[in-house]
């Protein structure tokens, strides 16, 4: 080669060696990762042909530069300190299970967001004892997710945290300057008391000033509809304790000391000025650059990588609750492309979320407040847009929808919104899936499914017929079984395009969604059973003038400019769910699995809805106890003629979810495990009666 065109090609491998070195430090936000522990899991147990996982604990160190465009929807990024690289720098706890043998793995990553720091992924997915900190084989449960080779991350996002029991934490970047704001604290006590945390769940509370102490204002009221009285200043106080002194973003804790009783059940409401906010929006960033680095290979250490390559080619999300309300709005923001606009997750799931986003990204953000029918209201979690497709908002008059940024920047992900049906009276659910005022049923995306589990609660309950705080016993029926199948359509759906299984959720267009009033929904009138006069329904509230264009609140609290409407499954003879991906156990029932439970007299707050709980209500267990009842519903011994004929009934509903892809045949015969036990005695009772 003559030695000029040499010259040039060195000059020319140089300078594009050169860009990927810049690209990879401009654009891979992930600067190290700092390894603190890596070892077994589940004492080197076996996995199927995935063999052996190892777990790996440890800190990721972030840099951000709040000039990118990528990072302008970070509230308050401006505002917070900078290196000598003008960029901000904060550092996240990591926690990953991942194959030791990193070429046995399917080439998955699973993401799951915590819920205020716990780690709750391997509970639903491997039916696990609960841990954040995963080691032995109770933890690994029946090895699901490792047996299917998904490597498996956590990490901290939430900025409230506080030290402790493991929880993951994110230690977000301090907002500099003399910047103060109003904060307001809704306190419902579990008992009597005379002191509380202004902040639940292990959660700290912004400080609050000199004047904030003096001129906070307390009120009181029983229902949430009731109008605010005002405590008088001199019969409480205010208790502020630090925390954490080796973070200097740490809130610190806050209470409320009253000089007569915080009543159980009641509605307190503390509002004040506070300072030191942080920049809680970094919880976005720090979720999106991690999963970016493990699947780039960037990052100091990267501890996922075989030969400096890397080793995850898919990543995809599963947020329960809190946390699938962080994945939608994480989606919302446009944070699934990172700073190289390349998308993140191939797929969501966001659980139990219903149609809410969250406190995450304000200035005085609060990441763990939520919005329920008597308890925690008036904060920005159930706001328009609600639906994944793009709607104008008959109320604000805004036109949005939760994937439209991501779509225009061609990183929308697939997304599975499962939630049980208890969303419909708990969170609002039926806003994911109409207009804002329930009038028509919305559009759902070609890269969206929805599946709503019939007969559930929030959290499936261990069966029990006790009634305890309600006034009906907890929903035991179990949506995990179809959350697996899921998960492994939608990794399927992200490698080849395999199409899922259809959506399955009510509608107003085949009758199955209506209002929520008994003679609406049909529900049966029976004996000894309340049916609700509340349900959680979302407001269009007005945070001030700077909420919109600024994401600050000025109005504390804000004030309501109307209501959402909010729809729910009609009931079929037995007041169970219709239009559903019900249980199979509900679809084959031995009693009524109501998607509503209500708080009974001795709770403080009678016939209020217990937060995020459904019923059951058996079936009177032969005719004439029926009869005698007055109650509507078949008995036991109408329906079934034996715990055999149950049985088979329910391996005959399991094996048509088999088929159209919701169930596993191991969860068929889990599922055929389990009923059999609990059929056991109520045949007993039937032959004894």
């Amino acid at each position: 080669m003559h030695s000029l065109s040499k010259h040039l090609l060195n000059q020319s491998l140089f300078a594009i060696a050169s860009f990927v070195m810049l690209a990879g430090s401009l654009f891979a936000e992930v600067t190290r990762f700092e390894i603190l522990t890596r070892e077994p899991f589940a004492d080197g147990q076996e996995f199927g042909d995935v063999g052996a996982y190892e777990r790996i604990i440890g800190r990721v160190y972030y840099e951000l530069d709040p000039e990118l465009p990528a990072n302008q929807n970070v509230v308050d990024l401006k505002l917070a300190p900078r290196n000598d690289r003008g960029r901000v720098e904060f550092l996240a706890d990591l926690f990953i299970l991942t194959p030791k043998n990193s070429t046995k793995g399917n080439g998955a990553l699973l993401y799951g967001v915590t819920n205020r720091g716990n780690m709750n992924a391997l509970r639903n997915f491997n039916y696990a004892s609960g841990s954040n900190q995963p080691k032995d084989a109770k933890h690994a449960g029946d090895g699901f997710l490792m047996r299917h080779g998904f490597t498996v991350v956590w990490s901290g996002w939430d900025g409230e945290l506080v030290p402790g029991k493991n929880r993951l934490r994110l230690f977000p970047p301090a907002v500099e300057g003399d910047i103060t704001g109003l904060v307001r604290c809704e306190m419902v006590p579990g008992g009597d008391t005379i002191r509380m945390e202004v902040n639940w769940a292990n959660h700290g509370s912004y400080q609050p000033t000199a004047d904030g102490i003096k001129n906070a204002t307390l009120t009181h009221r029983l229902l949430p509809g009731h109008p605010r009285v005002v405590i008088p200043r001199n019969d409480w106080k205010l208790h502020v304790f630090e925390i954490d002194s080796n973070s200097p973003t740490q809130l610190p804790k806050v209470e409320v000391e009253y000089s007569a009783i915080l009543k159980k059940k009641h509605i307190y409401e503390l509002i004040y000025e506070a300072q030191d906010s942080v920049v809680m929006g970094t919880s976005f960033t720090a979720i999106r650059d991690l999963i970016s680095s493990l699947k780039h290979g960037t990052g100091t250490d990267n501890p996922l990588l075989v030969d400096g390559k890397p080793v995850i080619k898919r990543a995809h999300s599963f947020g329960v609750s809190q946390s699938g309300r962080f994945l939608r709005e994480f989606v919302h923001w446009d944070f699934n492309a990172d700073e190289a606009g390349r998308k993140v997750f191939d797929g969501i799931i966001p659980h139990v979320s219903g149609s809410g986003m969250g406190s995450f990204n304000h200035r005085f953000a609060q990441p763990t407040r939520h919005g329920g029918q008597h308890d925690h209201h008036d904060y920005p979690t159930d706001r328009f847009p609600f639906a994944y497709e793009t709607q104008t908002d008959s109320l604000s008059g805004l036109t949005e929808g939760i994937l439209q940024r991501s779509v225009k920047s061609g990183t929308a992900p697939l997304v599975m919104h499962t939630q049980s049906s208890s969303e419909y009276w708990n969170r609002s659910g039926s806003l994911v899936h109409t207009d804002s005022l329930g009038t028509r049923d919305a559009e759902i995306p070609d890269n969206v499914r929805l599946y709503f589990f019939g007969g559930t609660q929030h959290g499936p309950s261990g069966f029990t017929t006790e009634v305890g705080n309600g006034q009906t016993a907890p929903s035991s029926a179990d949506y995990k079984p179809f959350v697996r199948a899921l998960l492994l359509a939608l990794d399927r759906w992200a490698k080849d395009g395999t199409q899922p299984p259809p959506s399955m959720y009510p509608k107003i267009s085949d009758g199955t969604l209506v209002a929520w009033t008994q003679n609406a929904t049909g529900f049966p009138k029976i004996p000894g059973i309340r049916y609700p006069g509340v349900i959680q329904q979302p407001s269009f509230l007005d945070f001030g003038p700077r909420w919109q264009s600024e994401q600050i609140i000025d109005n504390q609290p804000p004030i309501s400019r109307g209501d959402y409407r909010v729809l729910v499954p009609r009931s079929d003879r037995d007041g169970n769910d219709m239009g559903c991906l019900s249980a199979p156990e509900v679809v084959v029932p031995i009693g009524t699995y109501a998607s509503w439970r209500l708080l009974g007299e001795k709770s403080g707050a009678e016939n209020q809805l217990y937060s995020l709980s459904g019923s059951f209500i058996p079936f009177p267990a032969t005719k004439a106890e029926r009869e005698q009842l007055g109650d509507p519903r078949l008995s036991i011994e109408e329906r079934y003629d034996s715990a055999e004929d149950y049985l088979k009934q329910l391996e005959s509903q399991c094996l048509k979810y088999e088929d159209a892809g919701y169930f596993l045949t191991e969860d068929t015969e889990r599922t055929l495990k389990i009923h059999g036990e609990r059929i056991a005695p109520l045949v007993e009772r039937k032959k004894g009666a």
